[in-house]
């Protein structure tokens, strides 16, 4: 975990008005969330004891899978069109606003684009419903977008709003995940609270991290989310000239299957005796991910186990909705730590 220098910002005043969160230790503590995604976030904290008990996302699929596994209490639409009294009072909003504006991958406008600026409706939620804590979720890429000034724009948002923000850079590898997955963790914590939230030490080191093999044992076994997907010849001779591990820079430049210019994503191959690299949800064919053993591309349940996803946790949609559901999804692994140190903090106010 590298916690990074947050911009200063003097504290607010908590805002007058109605105040949600007022939860007794014998209830769990009540859960929000928006741009809920497959729901990977969710599943973390609802693991941790949390009460999820209302959940908002644009993505049709992403509500299907998520009703699947939690219940109808989704409202699939856009978050500018839910109205801040639509929403319950909670303890805690969590959310993943979209992340491809501040991608180190893609092209990134971040705050200055329409998706970027999505942002600001978390914003108007949180300050309308003054939950006790929030987290949100982001790409790495955030830190350094627009030349630094997107993280300080949001955290400034927030500070006005009344929170002390931090925020977080971690890698989900160090909290239990079995891939390697670096991002940001923005966490607020109420002014009038006057108690500082820290987020807990690692729990794994690289010399014991989950393993892909580890991750994915006995997965053949699993019946959800295990098609194989048909492959050109061309991509099976291509993957059997890269090793475990590797990725298209290993095809000799002399083979007829040599390829170039291309991001490390492409054929990349898993290791058995380490975390898979970060999984991501676009792109094409050559994207991915794929097995360290046999020469094909991932089952979107081995992509799940890579994020922690529990074998009885259905997606629903085709293998590319559902590929792009895991990708974009928080690893629940990887968050259920960092949830338990979430509620402990709550628990003691």
């Amino acid at each position: 975990m590298q916690a990074v220098e947050t911009p200063k910002i003097p504290k607010t005043k908590a805002l007058k008005g109605s105040v949600g969160g007022r939860s007794t230790k014998k209830t769990k503590p009540r859960v929000v969330s928006l741009f809920s995604g497959s729901g990977g976030m969710d599943l973390g904290f609802k693991k941790a004891g949390f009460d999820i008990l209302w959940a908002n996302d644009v993505d049709h699929w992403a509500c299907q899978t998520f009703k699947k596994n939690f219940g109808d209490h989704i409202v699939e639409g856009s978050i500018c069109d839910i109205k801040s009294q639509e929403v319950p009072d909670c303890d805690i909003i969590l959310g993943g606003f979209p992340c491809q504006d501040f991608s180190m991958i893609w092209k990134r406008m971040g705050i200055k684009s329409e998706r970027g600026n999505l942002y600001r409706h978390f914003v108007r939620i949180v300050t309308d419903k003054r939950p006790k804590m929030f987290v949100a979720e982001n790409v790495k890429g955030l830190i350094s977008a627009n030349k630094g000034k997107a993280v300080e724009q949001i955290v400034k948002d927030f500070a006005s709003a009344g929170y002390t923000v931090s925020v977080n850079k971690i890698n989900f590898a160090d909290y239990g995940a079995p891939q390697l997955r670096e991002r940001v963790l923005i966490v607020g914590t109420r002014d009038d609270l006057n108690k500082d939230f820290s987020l807990p030490n690692p729990t794994h080191t690289p010399e014991n991290y989950v393993s892909a093999k580890e991750a994915l044992k006995e997965v053949e076994r699993v019946k959800y989310n295990n098609e194989h997907q048909n492959i050109a010849p061309s991509t099976v001779a291509k993957l059997r000239l890269i090793p475990p591990g590797g990725n298209f820079t290993d095809i000799p430049k002399d083979s007829p299957h040599y390829v170039k210019g291309m991001i490390s994503h492409v054929y990349r191959r898993l290791h058995p005796n380490k975390p898979s690299t970060t999984i991501i949800a676009g792109g094409g064919g050559g994207t991915w991910g794929y097995h360290y053993k046999d020469p094909r591309p991932l089952t979107n349940r081995e992509r799940a186990r890579l994020f922690g996803y529990p074998d009885n946790f259905e997606f629903v949609g085709s293998i590319a909705e559902v590929r792009r559901q895991i990708g974009n999804s928080v690893p629940p692994a990887g968050i259920y730590p960092i949830a338990k140190a979430v509620k402990k903090y709550l628990a003691e106010l």
